[in-house]
């Protein structure tokens, strides 16, 4: 009887995964049940971390807020701030407000100048 050669279909599979594996070190990148592990591991960090970046910046930015409200010596606090803000229906997310606060601090003095009122 003839030979059957096997198709090219698990070939292709890990193909994929050794060109997603391809920057790993050692046998990360080498033997095909530690690539498929160590991709998976990838990706599991990678979605977890895409959460944490979020909240990473978050406290940032509420970080920043609050070290140049306390200058200012107006507000005592970041989260009265926040919540005269809301009062007010200034809608500044926090993200800007701590671009104001790195780059334009009297620009934030005046916005929470204008929330006191």
């Amino acid at each position: 009887m003839t030979r059957i050669k096997r198709g090219y279909i698990a070939r292709r599979r890990r193909t994929k995964i050794r060109l997603f594996t391809s920057s790993f070190r050692g046998a990360h990148s080498r033997l095909t049940r530690t690539m498929t592990q160590q991709r998976i591991r990838a990706l599991v960090s990678a979605h977890r971390d895409r959460g944490r970046r979020k909240r990473d910046f978050r406290r940032l930015w509420i970080t920043r807020i609050n070290a140049v409200i306390r200058q200012n010596e107006v507000f005592h606090s970041y989260n009265r701030f926040i919540h005269n803000l809301y009062k007010k229906q200034l809608l500044l997310n926090r993200k800007i407000l701590a671009q104001i606060a790195v780059l334009n601090r009297s620009c934030l003095y005046t916005i929470s100048n204008e929330v006191i009122k």
